[in-house]
């Protein structure tokens, strides 16, 4: 028997009410909560997904990212100590002449304006945060180049496929990457369009420089990146005890 529209409508907006409320959530946990069968879980995300009122995500969903996650703003006091304490080894490691691959996220930002401080130049930097390209833009000897993409305007940041495109033609010396966590099993970020971008970023870099304040150890989100690779470092506030408490591999910090 068909279901009326009208209860169709009701059960997805209590869907996209839970989704609002917790953020991630299983499609397991979606199915107790609500009483259905996966089957209709997976027809009403769909449909929800098609109407830019969440995120899908592999197992499960989320509330829509641009509008539920913090502002640049909103984030950027968040353990400034922290943040400035890895601004500090991640501009140590630049030297004149470098290509270099600034990401998206606050502690980022507070590379640059570190660098604005203490410039290190002649220096090509490319990114895809318009708050970062705002400080290296006005740096003397930073040649600065934006990558193309889809603005999601509270990240103030360029994700899709435009973005993996325009930075599949470049080579960095360093790219400095941002995300939401890290565990024994590698690095965690939000959504699958941040982690396509990063993953090429990671293909195209020399060195990658993770940048993680403490507060993220041992944390996980919606979506796997990658297990630290070879070329990878981390850079953060934390110390050896507390990658310790979180069965993270010291060497990591390199």
């Amino acid at each position: 028997m068909r279901v009326p529209r009208h209860v169709v409508e009701a059960r997805q907006a209590r869907l996209a009410e839970l989704l609002q409320t917790h953020g991630y959530i299983p499609i397991s946990e979606i199915c107790r909560l609500t009483q259905v069968s996966e089957a209709t879980v997976r027809r009403d995300l769909e449909a929800l997904s098609r109407s830019r009122r969440i995120t899908r995500t592999h197992g499960g969903a989320m509330a829509d990212f641009n509008s539920r996650f913090p502002s640049f703003l909103e984030r950027q006091s968040l353990n400034s100590e922290g943040k400035r304490a890895i601004a500090r080894q991640a501009v140590s490691l630049l030297s004149q002449g470098m290509t270099c691959y600034f990401d998206s996220g606050t502690t980022i930002h507070a590379i640059a304006s570190l660098l604005r401080e203490q410039p290190v130049r002649p220096l090509t930097a490319v990114t895809n945060n318009l708050h970062v390209a705002t400080v290296l833009s006005d740096i003397d000897g930073v040649r600065l180049h934006m990558i193309a993409g889809q603005l999601l305007p509270r990240q103030a940041i360029l994700l899709g496929d435009a973005a993996c495109k325009s930075v599949a033609s470049w080579q960095f010396d360093i790219a400095f990457i941002g995300a939401e966590g890290i565990t024994h099993e590698g690095i965690w970020n939000t959504t699958a369009d941040v982690v396509s971008l990063q993953s090429v970023v990671a293909r195209r870099a020399r060195l990658l420089a993770v940048c993680l304040d403490r507060q993220k150890i041992g944390m996980t989100a919606q979506e796997f990146l990658f297990a630290m690779p070879k070329t990878g470092r981390l850079l953060t506030d934390a110390g050896p005890a507390d990658l310790e408490r979180a069965s993270i591999d010291a060497s990591v910090l390199k």
